[in-house]
């Protein structure tokens, strides 16, 4: 039993390894590599007093791939185009972990 679930594992990250591969070989003998989809992002500000305060930036083109994946450090264009409002959260109050000292 446990050895068969562990062959089925091995099988499906070989599968997802594969299809990550292929895609990516697709993409780079491809001539329409990349796309640009408008994109309206705004910036969920959490304050001290416990307040929030939103932050919107005008709507702007982003640069994409045509892949199922992401590559190359865009976004997959069909994920952008579903979603094309997206919210960044930013808590200027909290230290991330890599600056706190010892």
């Amino acid at each position: 039993m446990l050895r068969r679930l562990r062959n089925l594992l091995l099988i499906v990250i070989a599968f997802f390894a594969v299809t990550y591969a292929g895609d990516y070989l697709y993409l780079r003998l491809r001539h329409d590599q990349y796309g640009s989809v408008i994109v309206q992002r705004s910036y969920e500000v959490a304050l001290k007093n416990h307040t929030t305060e939103y932050m919107f930036d005008d709507p702007k083109p982003e640069q994409c791939v045509n892949s199922l994946f992401p590559h190359m450090g865009a976004s997959a264009c069909w994920w952008l185009v579903r979603h094309p409002k997206q919210v960044v959260k930013l808590d200027p109050g909290h230290e991330p972990d890599l600056y706190k000292s010892f």
